[in-house]
């Protein structure tokens, strides 16, 4: 495969354009973490929950379970860790690549919420929610052996949701919420420009020695709906179901690169490689939420709830680049359904013990589609979390949710033709948990 600069140019952009397709893959990484009182249940009560306004995330509906007005917020600590073992990394001609660095890519992130809602008369309330629906952040040392599929991937995306609901009958709230998305991703990767210099010729060229690095950035707003319905069957059952409509972004930004060494920076210098515009397609599936809530005698509640989410419409990533070239980046993704079951137990009225289980499947059909920006697998939930109410208005809330991510294969493989041939070849075993810790409060006026 002749490389010249100008298709050395092309490659480190298309390279970078498949660092965006991975960047579309983590907004499958799901932030379901809006509300302490949530995750303490292992998610079990987000479509029936309804106990204050940080539930119109999962369910707008919810705010008609609440009277009067109410202001809720919390904030969630997401710390993940994942680690390629047994890896091992070679070039599209089979030259392998070596390095002592960890494959350790595990990254902590914080995620506020905040929510509000008010009573305007007998049938309609009015709430606005501002919450995080998908991220992910995920970094490695720039010199780890998989340095050409991933470094640095960092997703954030904000949710404004103004909610509307209607109290259909004393049973009945149904709910819309308009959702306002706004997306900023910040993705880099190295490029081998020591093995593209030494096919041209350059006898000072090392592969896998003179990396140039790309990192892009892009951001955008999108725009979708909510909706929702809670119905209390009995005084004791209530069902609750929402749905969240898919968002349509396109993604903006430049690709910067910079160089590792005096041979990749003197390419940079000399307009072999340069910086470009970019921009990427990127939907955020829809969603579809059920759950039931039942009061078994005064003082256990249980739960139940069945989360599905349409991670088939993510098959493929477009990109396009302001000099003509693009890439299309072949996912096939499959939907997946999350089951948690919870219970609650008032110690007394100040206090309320929570718990959890759950199970969560991975979009990621098999090892061939699992990179190491999205090293995801399928996942079992455990938490527990207790909610302290010092006033009749004032609830404290803190949970603690581990999540057990199975063992899984990645085999990335390149082809002079193929996604990885400027990336080159790379597997192993991943290695996958996370801890999130939460902390909400709420306040009833």
């Amino acid at each position: 495969m002749q490389i010249t600069p100008r298709t050395l140019t092309v490659a480190i952009a298309l390279a970078s354009a498949t660092l965006a397709a991975g960047q579309a893959a983590a907004s499958g990484f799901q932030v379901r973490e809006q509300s302490a009182k949530t995750l303490a249940n292992a998610f079990s009560n987000s479509a029936a929950g309804a106990e204050d306004a940080s539930f119109m995330a999962y369910n707008p509906a919810a705010i008609g379970n609440i009277d009067g007005s109410q202001v809720a917020g919390g904030v969630s600590y997401i710390d993940a860790t994942f680690e390629l073992q047994d890896a091992e990394a070679s070039n599209v001609l089979g030259m392998p690549y070596f390095s002592d660095a960890s494959g350790e890519g595990g990254e902590s992130a914080v995620v506020p919420s905040f929510a509000a809602k008010t009573q305007l008369n007998e049938r309609w309330d009015l709430g606005l929610a501002i919450y995080s629906p998908y991220g992910l952040s995920t970094k490695y040392d720039e010199d780890w052996i998989g340095r050409y599929h991933a470094i640095e991937t960092e997703l954030k995306t904000i949710d404004i949701q103004p909610t509307l609901n209607y109290r259909a009958t004393d049973r009945l709230n149904l709910a819309v919420g308009l959702r306002a998305q706004y997306a900023d991703a910040t993705l880099s990767n190295a490029i081998d420009f020591g093995a593209a210099a030494a096919q041209m010729g350059s006898p000072l060229a090392t592969p896998g020695q003179n990396d140039v690095i790309g990192e892009l950035t892009g951001d955008d707003w999108g725009y979708g709906y909510t909706l929702g319905a809670l119905f209390q069957a009995t005084e004791r059952t209530r069902f609750g179901v929402s749905y969240r409509s898919e968002v349509d972004l396109t993604l903006e930004g430049d690709l910067d690169v910079s160089g590792t060494d005096p041979l990749s920076d003197g390419a940079i210098a000399a307009g072999q490689v340069s910086d470009m515009g970019g921009s990427a397609d990127l939907t955020t599936p829809a969603s579809l939420n059920l759950g039931v809530n039942h009061q078994l005698t005064d003082r256990l509640t249980v739960m139940a709830n069945a989360e599905w989410t349409e991670w088939s419409s993510f098959d493929e990533l477009v990109v396009e680049f302001e000099d003509g070239s693009n890439s299309t980046t072949t996912e096939n993704w499959d939907d997946t359904w999350a089951f948690s079951v919870g219970a609650n137990y008032a110690l007394n009225q100040q206090w309320t013990l929570r718990g959890g289980l759950g199970i969560d499947q991975t979009p990621v059909p098999d090892a061939q589609h699992r990179t190491p920006r999205v090293p995801d697998s399928d996942r079992r939930w455990a938490s527990l979390g207790a909610t302290y109410q010092p006033t009749q208005n004032l609830g404290i809330t803190a949970g603690y949710l581990h999540i057990f991510g199975d063992d899984v294969d990645m085999d990335q493989d390149a082809t002079p033709t193929n996604e990885n041939a400027s990336r080159g070849n790379l597997s192993g075993n991943y290695e996958v948990e996370a801890d999130v810790f939460a902390l909400s409060m709420d306040y009833r006026f």
